[in-house]
């Protein structure tokens, strides 16, 4: 009966939300994530595809239109702090529209992210304020 209970621990445990995001987490080393988009009669196209590195992190993401055709994509590069250092966005024709570099605070999160056009002048700054609510 122990035995029994066990398992069935274990099979929910394995089950559960939780368990199943870090499992995710683990797995993304080299994975590529393909969405599709089905109608009515069973036909599918391509809607979206995420490549991770073998560290997995994200690498390239790229979005797709009814058609199959590219609407955008972007490029995620990393620094050896593992922070994310750049995203760079490009339009249907793999054109570089902007790129985005970040400051991080001392807890690695986002503090503070830089637009700029390709040719390197400052678009926007977005500054991220992390505020914890008693509850």
């Amino acid at each position: 009966m122990k035995k029994i209970l066990l398992a069935l621990t274990v099979v929910l445990f394995a089950l559960s939300p939780a368990f199943a995001q870090e499992k995710a987490t683990v797995n993304k080393k080299n994975l590529i994530v393909k969405e599709w988009n089905t109608n009515g009669k069973g036909a599918r196209t391509l809607d979206h595809v995420i490549h991770y590195s073998p560290e997995g992190r994200k690498i390239d993401e790229t979005e797709y239109d009814s058609n199959g055709k590219q609407k955008w994509r972007k490029r995620y590069e990393w620094g050896e702090n593992g922070r994310m250092a750049r995203e760079l966005v490009y339009d249907e024709h793999n054109r570089l529209v902007n790129y985005k570099t970040f400051d991080y605070n001392d807890l690695g999160k986002k503090k503070v992210q830089y637009t700029y056009d390709p040719k390197g002048k400052l678009i926007s700054t977005k500054v991220y304020e992390y505020i914890i609510q008693d509850v």
